[in-house]
C-alpha cells in the first residue's frame, strides 16, 4: 500500500513538474517580440484612455499585434502585484514597437513613458520665422500663428508690458515637447512660449530690476537687437555695452537688424542693405530714430538677455561685422569707417576670387 502511495505521489509531482516546465516555456515564448527583426518593425501609436484596466490593455496590444498573448500580459501584471512593485499602467499615447517584446512594452506603459514630439525655436527668430516654421511642420498655417501672436493675453500674463501690438520678443526660444498625436492650436503654442518666458527669462529681469533703468519692454527690445547682432558668446556683453553707450549719449543705435525688421528684408554677406533702404523711415529704423524701436525684433536667449542687463564697461561706440561671426570694435567714427572699408574690400576680393576674375585697379 505504501508503495502505491509513493508511486502516486511521484506521478503527481512529475506531472506538476512537467506542467510547470511547460507553463514556463509557454510564458517565455509569449514574452518574445512579435517581430524579432526590431529594426524593420514600424512603431505603432497606441492610446490608452484613463481608467483602462490591465486586462483591456493586454487585449488592445494583442489586437494590434504588439504582444503575443493577452494571457501572458495578465500574468506579467500579477507578478508585479506579487512583488509589490509600486505604480501601475498609466494612461497616455505610446509609441510601441512589435520588436520590443512584452516585458519592454509593459515596462514602458508602467513607467508612463508616453510618446512625444518636439519643436525647436532658435534664438534670434522673429515671429515671421516661427510662423513659416510651424507651417512647414504641418502644425497650422503661418497666418494663424501671426494672428495668435497679435492677441496679447494680458489676463493670463499680467507681467506683459501694456499696449503691446503683439508678443514679439516674449516668445521664448527653446525646445518644446508635445504629445505625439496632440494637435495644438496656434494660440496654445503662443501660450506655451509665453509660459516659458515667464518661467526662465522673467526672473532674470526681476533679480536685476533695481540695478537697471530699462523697463521690461526696453530690456526685451535691446536684448533682441543684441541677439540679432551677436554671434560669438564673448562679444555679447561688448555689443550690449556699445548700444548702452549710444543710448546714454542719445546717439542713434544704427543697428542693421532693426532696419531689416522694419522693411521685412534680410541682408546677406553678398547683398547688404542699400543706402536707400537705410534712409527709408520706419519706426524700427535706428539709423534715423534715436532710442529703442517700439518693440523687440526677435526672441532673445538667456545669454543676450543677461548681457543686456550687465553690459561690458567699454568706451566703444561702433562695431563692424567681419562676416565670420566676430566684430571690429572702435571708439571713433573715423576708425569705424576705416574698418568698414577694409571689411568690404575683403568681401569684394573674396567674391572676385570665387568668380575667377581680377579686381580692376583703383583710380
Amino acid at each position: 500500500m505504501k508503495q502505491k502511495i509513493s508511486l502516486f505521489l511521484l506521478l503527481v509531482l512529475g506531472a506538476l513538474g512537467v506542467g510547470s516546465w511547460r507553463a514556463n516555456a509557454w510564458f517565455q515564448t509569449a514574452m518574445l517580440p512579435v517581430a524579432p527583426q526590431a529594426a524593420a518593425a514600424p512603431k505603432v501609436l497606441v492610446e490608452i484612455p484613463s481608467g483602462t484596466s490591465a486586462q483591456e490593455i493586454g487585449a488592445l496590444l494583442a489586437e494590434k499585434q504588439l504582444i503575443r498573448s493577452a494571457d501572458a500580459w495578465q500574468w506579467w501584471t500579477r507578478v508585479q502585484g506579487w512583488k509589490n512593485v509600486p505604480g501601475g499602467f498609466q494612461a497616455g499615447t505610446y509609441e510601441l514597437s512589435p520588436g520590443a517584446g512584452l516585458d519592454a512594452i509593459a515596462q514602458q506603459i508602467w513607467a508612463g513613458k508616453i510618446a512625444t514630439r518636439t519643436f525647436s525655436i532658435p534664438e534670434g527668430w522673429a515671429m515671421q520665422d516661427m510662423a513659416a516654421y510651424f507651417e512647414q511642420q504641418g502644425m497650422f498655417p503661418a497666418s494663424e500663428f501671426l494672428a495668435a501672436a497679435k492677441q496679447v493675453p494680458a489676463g493670463q500674463h499680467p507681467w506683459l508690458p501694456p499696449n503691446l501690438p503683439h508678443v514679439e520678443g516674449f516668445l521664448y526660444p527653446d525646445t518644446y515637447q508635445l504629445g505625439a498625436v496632440e494637435k495644438p492650436t496656434a494660440t496654445q503654442i503662443v501660450q506655451q512660449m509665453l509660459d516659458r518666458f515667464e518661467e526662465l527669462a522673467l526672473p532674470v529681469y526681476q533679480q536685476e530690476r533695481g540695478k537697471t533703468q530699462l523697463s521690461l519692454l526696453q530690456w526685451a527690445t535691446l536684448a533682441s537687437i543684441v541677439e540679432r547682432e551677436a554671434v560669438v558668446q564673448k562679444e555679447r556683453p561688448v555689443i550690449a555695452g556699445v548700444f548702452t553707450n549710444r543710448l546714454k549719449q542719445n546717439m542713434p543705435l544704427g543697428a542693421d537688424p532693426t532696419v531689416e525688421y522694419g522693411l521685412g528684408v534680410r541682408q546677406t554677406k553678398e547683398k547688404n542693405l542699400t543706402n536707400a533702404q537705410v534712409a527709408l523711415p520706419t519706426p524700427y529704423n535706428t539709423y534715423i530714430n534715436t532710442g529703442l524701436p517700439p518693440t523687440p525684433i526677435a526672441s532673445a536667449g538667456l545669454a543676450s538677455l543677461k548681457a543686456t542687463l550687465q553690459p561690458a564697461a567699454t568706451e566703444y561706440l561702433y562695431f563692424m561685422a567681419r562676416y565670420d561671426g566676430t566684430h571690429i570694435f572702435t571708439k571713433t567714427l573715423g576708425d569705424h569707417e576705416s574698418a568698414r572699408d577694409n571689411v568690404r574690400d575683403d568681401v569684394d576680393a573674396e567674391t572676385q576670387a570665387n568668380q575667377g576674375t581680377k579686381k580692376p585697379p583703383s583710380n
